[in-house]
């Protein structure tokens, strides 16, 4: 048993759900479950489609979601013939769950409303995918995953009831790979117990996978991304960036920690508690190996980097110049939580406290008018954070040379640096 996850640029066009379809039928006879998010924007089109709604503009609403319905009964067009009414059809059964909504007027939370319009995105998506994967004979089961997997309610954030969500997959979707070898359902989303639909958050597709990776006791993972694997820098920033053939779990929890766009902590817990082994492979160059990831330590690694523009200093300093103690950083804490925001780098000296955190304007804001009552604060706009994983002195001197610091803190595997803000060298 095998479990594939495929983004919304894998499926963004025609060809590149045609695509996928090829890379399927190339592990034929294999029991395999695939996961699949929103086709391309969708979720941002989407989410355009829930502002209106909330903001009470209904037929802005309507016209936004009737574009998100042609754009998907275009691409059905080309994908479906013989079987192409009845594939309009399951369409039509999620376009109406919408429209239902949307002839409504906002009585609930903006978040509650996000979930229950998002959704659809996974549900459209992975029905055209189904359909067009029948007709090209790669036979298969399409299921709601708002059957299998039970969460909370805390909307756009949801947590996982992993018992209910065991017996449904036990009871439901084991039993489908008697009579199919391929199951395609829904990532990044769930429901209640009430029936309301759900989304588990940040990169919520990947961490879809990897429950239902835990829960089968799947042989491996498998993300299908359009890289050839996991890089140590952004290609797009560092031209010299190089390819990792191998992680561990723990490495790469480190490196989201620090801000590098790879593969969310959430997702890697579930897989490293069973060892399940976890590939990023490449849709494009399906042949390729991509990067393994798993328990195995890996040694002698290049410096990874991670760079995150758009930071902030909080400089907090004690009003009456007592030392800044255990009763002042607990205090801050508990504004972290209220607020929810997590600093990215924080130091304490003796009278004050220095935080970087990403800058998100609303939260800062509350978290310097709120912190004001305690401390005397500044704010330092517009920086950069430089993180360096296993770093060399010669590779921080390249990419600090030049450049203002405001602040640093080392261990003995990472080293980071705050920065004003101007472009880092690198070739």
């Amino acid at each position: 048993m095998k479990v594939f996850k495929f983004g919304g640029a894998s499926i963004n066009s025609v060809e590149r759900i045609q695509n996928v379809g090829r890379i399927l039928q190339a592990y034929q006879g294999e029991k395999i479950l695939v996961i699949i998010s929103a086709m391309g924007k969708t979720t941002n089109a989407l989410e355009k489609v829930v502002d209106a709604f909330f903001e009470g503009r209904k037929d802005d609403a309507l016209q936004l979601f009737e574009q998100v319905k042609e754009q998907h009964l275009n691409t059905l067009k080309y994908l479906t013939t013989l079987h192409w009414q009845q594939a309009e059809e399951h369409l039509k059964d999620f376009f109406t769950e919408i429209e239902w909504l949307l002839h409504d007027k906002p009585v609930r939370e903006y978040d509650y409303y996000y979930d229950q319009i998002v959704c659809s995105g996974e549900l459209m998506s992975t029905s055209m995918m189904s359909d067009y994967l029948n007709e090209a004979g790669v036979k298969n089961k399409w299921i709601d995953v708002r059957d299998i997997v039970r969460t909370d309610d805390n909307f756009r954030d949801a947590a996982i009831d992993w018992a209910y969500t065991q017996d449904k997959v036990s009871h439901i979707v084991e039993p489908l790979f008697k009579d199919y070898d391929i199951v395609i359902t829904q990532g990044f989303i769930g429901a209640t117990d009430e029936n309301e639909s759900t989304t588990l958050g940040r990169e919520g597709s990947d961490y879809s996978a990897a429950i239902f990776a835990n829960l089968l006791n799947a042989e491996s993972q498998t993300i299908w991304k359009d890289v050839e694997g996991v890089m140590n820098a952004d290609p797009k920033e560092f031209k010299e960036a190089t390819f990792l053939d191998a992680l561990s779990y723990d490495e790469v929890i480190e490196m989201a920690y620090y801000g590098a766009q790879v593969i969310h902590p959430k997702t890697i817990k579930p897989l490293q508690n069973k060892n399940i082994p976890l590939h990023v492979r490449c849709f494009l160059q399906p042949d390729l190996a991509g990067t393994i990831i798993s328990n195995k330590p890996v040694h002698q690694l290049p410096p990874v980097i991670v760079v995150k523009d758009k930071q902030v200093l909080l400089e907090l300093s004690s009003k009456d110049f007592s030392f800044v103690g255990e009763e002042y950083v607990s205090r801050l804490y508990e504004l972290f939580a209220q607020i929810k925001i997590r600093p990215n780098l924080i130091q304490n000296g003796a009278i004050s406290i220095l935080c970087c955190l990403d800058d998100k304007p609303e939260k800062i804001e509350k978290l310097a008018l709120a912190a004001s009552e305690i401390f005397d604060v500044q704010v330092k706009k517009d920086l950069t954070l430089l993180t360096i994983r296993h770093y060399t002195r010669e590779k921080f001197d390249e990419l600090t040379k030049g450049k203002t610091i405001l602040l640093t803190q080392r261990t003995t595997e990472t080293v980071q640096a705050l920065m004003e803000n101007t472009l880092l060298t690198h070739s």
